[in-house]
């Protein structure tokens, strides 16, 4: 595991955007750990994370023109990553995002920011049923640009109905790379490790969810 992957767990550990305990998701299933980006609320924390978005494009070398932000989460986290890939790396990118309703005044359009062309970085916190993404990924299309990649803060690893996860599903429809900041693989990595009685009382369930639930 990289260090700033260390360096987000720990992070989202203590500030209990990730937490672990009995969680219902939103499919019914019972889990024993619950991850809830929508935590990433104030100045501080939106730049954490987007200096993580930042660090895991410059370690994956993946190659793009444009970073893109599904509406409506997705627009702060486009916004934020370029602002870390330029401050940080000094890799200066044009983003884009686009508006659920179309403008019919002004510049009109559904779409806000540079113009999407090249290769187009979908940046997201989440992925679930990957219903967003498909929407996304048609924008790019529809607008001239090339679907480069994905990137988001977390990958459950979760069988879908179909037997594999939904990002493996994406990763087999588009034939881009998926990337996210931790999985669940290395959420028990760090527990494994973890000198924290507190935090290893539940690698046991946790383990258990990943042999019925993993991928």
């Amino acid at each position: 595991m990289e260090s700033f992957q260390l360096k987000f767990l720990q992070y989202v550990i203590d500030h209990r955007i990730l937490c672990f305990g009995d969680f219902v998701l939103k499919s019914g299933r019972k889990s024993p750990y619950f991850f809830n980006a929508g935590l990433f609320n104030t100045g501080e924390k939106l730049s954490f994370l987007a200096d993580c978005y930042a660090d895991m494009v410059m370690h994956s070398g993946l190659e793009f023109d444009v970073i893109f932000g599904p509406a409506y989460k997705g627009i702060p986290l486009a916004s934020a990553t370029a602002t870390a890939l330029a401050r940080n790396h000094q890799i200066d990118k044009p983003y884009s995002f686009n508006r659920k309703e179309k403008k019919a005044h002004g510049e009109g359009g559904n779409l806000v920011g540079a113009d999407l062309k090249g290769k187009a970085l979908i940046i997201d916190d989440v992925i679930t049923a990957g219903t967003a993404i498909r929407e996304a990924a048609k924008i790019i299309k529809d607008n001239g640009a090339i679907l480069g990649g994905m990137l988001f803060a977390m990958d459950r690893q979760e069988k879908s109905p179909s037997g594999i996860s939904t990002i493996q599903e994406i990763k087999k429809d588009f034939n881009v790379p998926v990337l996210s900041i931790i999985t669940l693989e290395e959420i028990i990595k760090f527990l494994v490790v973890a000198n924290d009685p507190d935090l290893q009382k539940h690698l046991k369930n946790i383990e258990a969810y990943q042999e019925q639930y993993g991928v």
